[in-house]
């Protein structure tokens, strides 16, 4: 089966998900037709690093969900309006076959190189795309005399100069610096802040009080000033009591019909309950519209008077010693003045006692100010702060509204959209993360590129080529990344032409290593102590990976790979990294609970690192330890390869707490991170019996209780006997409070086995019951075993 045929259902299905979810104009709609078209014609080839036919590696590519290359170039864009201005005045002899080609080229002249070097000397621009900084760098290269490495850009981009933007776009200069980090750009907050909404029903309600009963009421009150004698109401047997309308006619009547029906027509199309055509609302505007004329006294030109209604519900006939005499133009039938007696007792009566007062609680609700409108106004109040840039302190923001801004003057915002603000703050990570503005391992992942590309550019001599670089860094990490098999690398940030001419700048100081090193170490500890139960995520593994270069550190990193990609081999790197963690972890609980075995490092006395000998030896290993079964799926099979490689190189616990040397700042805090994981376990198996719950959701939720518990087993390792100890009874008693003994205790025998000096056996088991707990297995888990608990 072609790689095509193979992925082709999942494409399709997800183009199907989003013709069901999106209009057929949509971007989702478009990416996933851009999909199927080039898989269909053989443009797009899904699981190479350059998906698309003819296009560099370099290229940054839109990517849709799960990886799949769509076809477009993300740096092929249509010249903004900025640029349309300067295509107009550019000379006529500036060469070039599309409007694109000829601004890259006027860019790259004399003086469109001159007016793009001092716009990058100044700091006012921005680089979406890692293209935009090309020809920036192909200016600062050629200012510095630099002109060989400025022309292998040139070699390298030309071709493409007709279709990729490779300038960037004008903006205020950013005033982040340092160590501080924000989540979000202030313009991506203000625009998320303006797309909030008042939910439809909030709106229809707020619709109802505000407009359709005011304007009922109004109405009522227009019909009732032409009834003579008592109001009509309805008797406890729903018969119509009191006078009739239309009998007198107030001298401002006509007016005030014109002012009701004005503002009917500003109001639009009525709703709710006031929208359907016999309700109380609906016949008193009929009526209204048909009864036209001067006011000038008199009735409607009927005859008799409106009797008992009849079967149907509607007036009868009418008695001629009651009727009204003839005034208006467009008289009202007999059947229609009963209508309106009728509709204007029903309103009537329903009005009670507290009328007013109920009108008035309503229009408080209507004058309070909707989620939306506060939005709206901190949106308007970010406008103040630099597009790209952060907040330095959100106590200007967040403070109460005042006069001109559109809301009450005082008033205060809500929490929640108050605590959206925080997403946007300029503060050291560490604090980012205990306000659980990054709350995970994953959104640190988008934040530490901020940190790790001022690094960077403190690499290098040239200030101006250092802040390029980083911008050009920023931009390359919001690439998404694409779907790769045969263990394909990631297109890494070096692999760009123009990055790596810069490198000429590149300073021989040790300053900037050392920065990285302690940026490496703080953000491993930061991640390791407020997500102990996660694996580190494959963004965060480029992250620390491009830190640990910068910093000169030799730390195998090894990145997480879906059990329904991998095609059953591993680089080299895999073996160096569990040859690391069998060094760290010799003699701890953790080798012994995982059975670890002592890698080869030497063959023939020459080392292993790097040869494909090591690669192989590692597949071997991790294909004895997962077992073999002719029963289980290819996915299953794969899942339990995959996690021994985990197993065997710690996931990158092992590489940083050893390649960083962090033992000393871990065994403070290793109880802790311990008794944090195992309450997370026993937290997510007590929800795990919600009716809702699926079984597949059982199984994702097996293997990370699994992956947390590895992660607590090898912190195990940094804590002494005594807190061993505390730490499983702990765990014995968050088990017993919980109503888990009997679910988890297999896992906290075989702790307690191992903890003690004992060994599992070769099915991993102990004599008293206990079993090793892993996350993937061939059948179902003995977590599991109670299938009453899960649905499907």
């Amino acid at each position: 089966m072609s790689q095509h045929t193979a992925f082709s259902p999942y494409a399709l299905a997800r183009f199907l998900r989003a013709l069901e979810s999106a209009p057929a104009s949509s971007k989702k709609v478009a990416q996933w037709a851009g999909v199927l078209r080039g898989m269909a014609d053989g443009s797009l080839t899904v699981g190479s690093r350059t998906p698309v036919s003819g296009v560099p590696p370099w290229v940054t590519l839109e990517v849709a969900h799960g990886g799949f290359a769509t076809g477009r170039l993300v740096a092929e864009v249509e010249p903004d309006e900025e640029e349309r201005a300067l295509l107009a005045a550019l000379p006529a002899g500036v060469p070039g076959g599309t409007d694109r080609e000829r601004l890259n080229w006027w860019h790259l002249g004399d003086e469109g190189r001159a007016a793009l070097l001092g716009l990058v000397e100044s700091g006012e621009y921005r680089v979406d795309a890692p293209e935009e900084a090309a020809i920036p760098a192909v200016a600062v290269l050629l200012a510095s005399g630099r002109a060989d490495a400025a022309l292998r850009v040139l070699d390298a981009i030309g071709p493409w100069l007709p279709r990729l933007r490779f300038t960037p776009r004008r903006a205020a200069r950013s005033t982040m610096s340092g160590s501080v980090v924000r989540r979000t750009p202030v313009a991506e907050l203000g625009a998320a802040l303006r797309r909030t909404a008042v939910p439809q029903q909030v709106g229809a309600m707020r619709e109802t009080l505000g407009v359709w009963n005011p304007l009922h009421d109004e109405l009522v009150d227009l019909w009732a000033s032409t009834v003579e004698g008592e109001a009509p109401r309805l008797d406890e047997a729903g018969a119509v009591r009191g006078g009739w309308p239309c009998r007198v006619w107030p001298e401002d009547w006509a007016r005030r019909r014109e002012e009701w029906l004005a503002k009917l027509a500003a109001a639009g199309a009525p709703s709710g309950r006031h929208a359907h055509p016999r309700s109380n609302f609906s016949r008193l505007r009929e009526a209204l519209l048909r009864c036209s004329g001067d006011g000038g006294g008199g009735g409607v030109g009927v005859s008799g008077a409106v009797g008992a209604p009849d079967a149907a519900g509607a007036p009868g006939a009418v008695s001629p010693a009651a009727a009204p005499t003839a005034g208006f133009s467009a008289a009202l039938s007999a059947r229609e003045v009963g209508w309106v007696r009728r509709a204007l007792a029903n309103a009537l009566t329903r009005r009670g006692e507290h009328h007013a007062e109920l009108r008035a609680t309503q229009a408080e609700v209507v004058a309070t100010p909707t989620h939306a409108a506060f939005a709206a106004v901190l949106a308007d109040r970010l406008g103040r702060y630099p597009a790209d840039g952060g907040l330095p302190s959100l106590e200007p923001l967040s403070a109460p509204a005042v006069p001109g801004e559109g809301l009450p003057e005082g008033s205060d915002f809500p929490a929640h959209l108050l605590a959206k603000l925080d997403r946007a703050l300029e503060a050291p990570l560490a604090e980012l993360v205990r306000r659980g503005v990054v709350p995970s391992g994953e959104v640190l992942a988008e934040v530490l590129p901020q940190v790790t590309a001022r690094l960077l550019a403190a690499g290098l001599s040239d200030p101006v080529a250092g802040a390029l670089r980083e911008q050009a860094y920023a931009a390359f990490r919001r690439r998404r990344t694409l779907l790769l098999l045969d263990l394909e690398s990631q297109v890494r940030f070096e692999e760009l032409p123009w990055v790596t001419a810069l490198d000429v700048f590149r300073s021989a100081g040790q300053g900037a290593g050392r920065a990285a090193r302690e940026a490496l170490e703080q953000t491993a500890l930061l991640a390791l102590a407020s997500f102990p139960h996660t694996v580190t995520p494959n963004p965060l593994v480029s992250e620390f990976g491009a830190l640990a270069k910068q910093a000169g550190v030799p730390v195998p990193l090894v990145e997480e790979i879906a059990a329904d990609i991998f095609t059953g081999s591993f680089t080299p790197k895999w073996h160096h990294a569990a040859v690391v963690a069998h060094r760290v972890t010799l003699g701890t609980p953790y080798a012994a609970y995982y059975d670890l075995v002592e890698p080869p490092e030497l063959v023939g006395g020459k080392r292993w690192f790097g040869r494909p000998e090591a690669a192989r030896w590692f597949g071997e290993e991790c294909g004895r330890r997962a077992g073999a079964s002719a029963h289980r799926s290819w996915v299953v099979g794969n899942g339990m390869v995959l996690e021994q490689s985990q197993v065997l190189t710690t996931q990158n616990l092992a590489a940083l707490a050893g390649g960083l040397d962090l033992t000393d700042r871990l065994r403070p805090v290793a109880a802790g991170l311990v008794t944090g994981v195992f309450d997370w376990i026993t937290g997510g198996l007590a929800r795990r019996a919600k009716p809702e719950r699926t079984w597949h959701e059982g199984l994702l939720l097996v293997k990370n209780v699994a992956y947390a518990w590895r992660q607590a087993v090898f912190l195990l390792g940094y804590c002494d006997e005594r807190e061993r100890r505390e730490l499983v009874a702990h765990l014995r008693r968050s088990t017993g409070s919980l109503n888990l003994l009997r679910t988890f205790e297999p896992a906290v025998l075989g702790l307690e086995h191992v903890l003690s000096g004992g060994r599992f056996d070769a099915e991993g088991a102990t004599p008293g019951g206990g079993r090793r707990l892993l996350g993937w297995t061939d059948g179902t888990h003995w977590l599991m075993n109670d299938r009453a608990r899960w649905r499907g």
